[in-house]
Order: C-alpha cells, then sequence, then structure tokens
C-alpha cells in the first residue's frame, strides 16, 4: 500500500435538471477536499461548520466506503487518518454525499496502488448513492448523463461532455435542510402515462440541447412532472420559481437535486441582475433566508495530489 498522503478534491454537483430525474448530472466549482493517509489508528479530522454533526470514528460514512474499498481489492482494511475540509453545504441537493463517496473512493484506490478503474468506481459509488448522477458529476466533471444497469455487476452506462459555452448559474441555496429521503417520500408510485411521455420528450430534449449548446431550448427542456411538483410542498417558492424564472431573466430553472437548492441558468449580467431581484422577492414573500451563489461549471471533476 501507498504510504504517502493522498489528497483528493472532489467538485458538488446538481441532478435532474428538471426533467432528468436520476439521470442527468452537472458539477460546479465548489469542493470537498479530504487528505488520506495509513495510520497506527483511525482518527478523523473535520472543518468546518457543515461538518460539526458528522461522526469522528468508524461509523463515519469516508471510513466505511474507504474499507469497503480495500475488502473489494481483497485488502484488510486498515487504520486511517482523515482530515476533511468541504464548502458543500450538507443536505441541500448539491451532492455532498456523492462528493464524499467519490472523495473516499478515489482516495482509498489511489492508497491501494490503483486496483479498479474509474469506470470500476463509477459504478461502485453509483451503486453506493442510489444513482448515477450526482457520482458521476463529482467523479468525471462537466456534464455527465448516465442509468443504472439492470444488475450491480455490469458496468455503469454514461456519456460525458462539457457544458455548453456561455452557461452560467445562479444557484439559490435556502437556510434549511431537506434530507433526501424525505424529499423522496412525497414522490407517488404510479404516475399518468401523459406525464411520463412529458417527460421524456423533454429529457431527452434537455440532454441534446446541453450537448449541442442549443441554450434557447433549456426553458421548454427544463421542465418536469415527475418529482418537482410534488416536493414544491416541502420547499417554499420553489414553485413561483419554476414558474416564473424565464419571464424574469432566467434560461431555464429546477429543483438541485431533491433541494432545497434552486437553480437558474442564465446567460448575461443584466439577466443575472434580474433574477437576482425576482428571486429576492419571491423568498422574501415566504419569509426564507438563502444565499444565491453563482458556481461555474468544474470541467474537471475529481483531482488527486499524492503530499
Amino acid at each position: 500500500m501507498n504510504q504517502r498522503t493522498v489528497r483528493v478534491k472532489v467538485p458538488a454537483s446538481t441532478a435532474n435538471l428538471g426533467p432528468g430525474f436520476d439521470a442527468v448530472g452537472m458539477a460546479f466549482q465548489l469542493y470537498t477536499t479530504i487528505e488520506m493517509r495509513l495510520a497506527s489508528e483511525t482518527k478523523l479530522v473535520l472543518h468546518g461548520e457543515e461538518l460539526a454533526q458528522v461522526p469522528t470514528d468508524k461509523t463515519n460514512l469516508l471510513y466505511e466506503v474507504a474499507a469497503l474499498l480495500f475488502q473489494r481489492a481483497g485488502l484488510t482494511p486498515p487504520e486511517l487518518y482523515m482530515e476533511v475540509s468541504t464548502d458543500v453545504p450538507m443536505t441541500r441537493g448539491l451532492g455532498s454525499s456523492a462528493a464524499a463517496i467519490v472523495g473516499a473512493l478515489v482516495a482509498a484506490n489511489t492508497l491501494a496502488d490503483e486496483p479498479f478503474t474509474r469506470d470500476e468506481l463509477f459504478a461502485m459509488a453509483s451503486n453506493l448513492e442510489g444513482h448515477p448522477d450526482n457520482v458521476g458529476a463529482s467523479l468525471f466533471g462537466g456534464v455527465v448523463v448516465a442509468t443504472m444497469p439492470e444488475s450491480e455487476e455490469k458496468p455503469v452506462p454514461y456519456v460525458r461532455f462539457d457544458s455548453p459555452k456561455g452557461l452560467q448559474t445562479l444557484v439559490i441555496i435556502p437556510d434549511f435542510w431537506l434530507p433526501t429521503e424525505e424529499a423522496r417520500q412525497v414522490l407517488p408510485e404510479m404516475y399518468p402515462r401523459k406525464d411520463l411521455v412529458y417527460n421524456v420528450g423533454r429529457s431527452s430534449l434537455l440532454v441534446a440541447a446541453l450537448a449541442q449548446g442549443r441554450l434557447d431550448l433549456l426553458a421548454e427542456a427544463m421542465k418536469d412532472r415527475l418529482h418537482q411538483p410534488y416536493r414544491s410542498k416541502l420547499i417554499p417558492g420553489l414553485s413561483e420559481i419554476l414558474a416564473e424564472a424565464t419571464q424574469h431573466g432566467a434560461i431555464g430553472a429546477a429543483l438541485s437535486g431533491a433541494g432545497p437548492t434552486i437553480l437558474c441558468f442564465y446567460q448575461s449580467d443584466e439577466q443575472h441582475a434580474t433574477l437576482l431581484d425576482f428571486v429576492g422577492r419571491v423568498m422574501n414573500q415566504h419569509g426564507i433566508s438563502y444565499r444565491a451563489l453563482v458556481l461555474p461549471v468544474d470541467e474537471t471533476g475529481v483531482t488527486i495530489e499524492i503530499i
């Protein structure tokens, strides 16, 4: 095993982008950094308010994921020293758990002298997360379109491409948590056929528009009937922003992942200013405090440094 310290830097991500439910992910320049090395006893050092409630023993997700990789490589899980910092808000729909899973897998794989390829790590991460969109974006960067295979033994089929030129993203992060499980519980078990057809058409158009840089199609392509209408009851202001953002500077709007973060795509400084004003009015009407960030797309994915 590698005796040096591995530092991995993992981008945050958004998923779904409206109709691309559990299938379309995009990476952002907002990062989780993990340092990992072999140690005489396991210790986790966590930096930042976002990680204040996270366990620091072997029940930590990072250690559990790293131990799993060593086991799958036929190695006894070692004691590990891990130091973690993150700018990615927890349980807000920006792929915090996906970034943790990807970071732990990549760092452990490097310490284990790389028994697994990136595609094999992607399959492990997708199975651990339950869907491939966030982990794919964090691992590969850019835009990732993927779907789960019919059995865990098969590779995860995916396509990765750079984000469209000129695409800017305003990310609205409300000051409350929304666990993914809670956001999933409000979804119905059955859908009308017309809603499924509606989403198939728009998710197909969304992928084509992103791949070919057809930003003019995003307003229509990002509409959704499978999850956003049901999650609106959990997220004050979401329904208004989805319905009206394109009348106030946005070229497309969506719930980020399971929420509560909302993202609006735009192109110009003028659109950005108009959007900020509109979002401020909506959130103030609902009495919701929030942060608004402009997040460029990360086109690189996870990076590795040996220190």
